[in-house]
């Protein structure tokens, strides 16, 4: 009897487990196929009703032009000026700043900076340890309460990673760990169900014949 309900209770587990892992790999994928589909959807029906000429596809081609076309103009002064002039307006409006200042700053910290999520650490965290990454240097205020021992590490969480937490950690409590970025992100974007690996170091180039054969003949003489 013993032995049949441990074999119920270890069945049931395997197939919650098995279920969990399923809704865990599917929800990200379905949420993001469904916010393309909608925004495909959109800019294509307004372009078919607007336009004598259409062809599938013309949507997604609009959008990245439209996207790089805006990246170009920012470049001359006149644009630079216009833009200005549109982010003081939108200044103005109370919530409107709010999304907009913070979208910007994100947006702008993660393109521009080329050392964020570079490095993968374990911080301490409720007596336990953390997953997380090395963000921007601490800014000076913080420095000058905090002192010069502490960075900065942002800790997502599973399954949501546009939510987390931003926690100062001294310099000799924090672990690096030789994964990347890209592991660390499917692991925590998978509670653990996919395991992060060690960065491979780069390999050598192998060397033309010609060479070998020249190193060999140096050796013998």
């Amino acid at each position: 009897m013993e032995k049949e309900e441990k074999g119920r209770k270890s069945w049931s587990r395997c197939i919650s487990r098995r279920f969990v892992n399923g809704l865990i790999i599917l929800v990200p994928l379905l949420i993001t196929l469904l916010v393309v589909e909608q925004a495909l959807h959109f800019t294509e029906g307004v372009l078919g009703k607007h336009l004598p000429f259409y062809f599938p596809g013309m949507g997604l081609i609009t959008v990245l032009l439209v996207i790089y076309f805006v990246g170009w103009l920012s470049s001359y002064w006149i644009m630079r000026r216009m833009i200005h002039f549109g982010e003081v307006l939108l200044g103005k409006i109370p919530v409107v700043k709010f999304i907009y200042n913070s979208v910007k700053h994100l947006s702008t910290a993660v393109f521009e900076s080329n050392n964020m999520f570079d490095h993968v650490v374990l911080v301490p965290f409720h007596q336990s340890k953390a997953l997380g990454f090395i963000m921007a240097d601490v800014p000076q205020a913080l420095k000058d309460a905090l002192g010069d021992d502490y960075v900065c590490v942002f800790v997502p969480w599973s399954l949501n990673m546009t939510s987390g937490t931003n926690l100062f950690v001294k310099k000799s409590d924090v672990i690096y760990l030789d994964i990347s970025s890209e592991s660390a992100l499917q692991y925590m974007l998978t509670a653990g169900a996919v395991m992060p690996r060690r960065n491979e170091p780069p390999q050598e180039p192998a060397r033309p014949s010609s060479e070998k054969t020249a190193g060999r003949e140096e050796g013998h003489s």
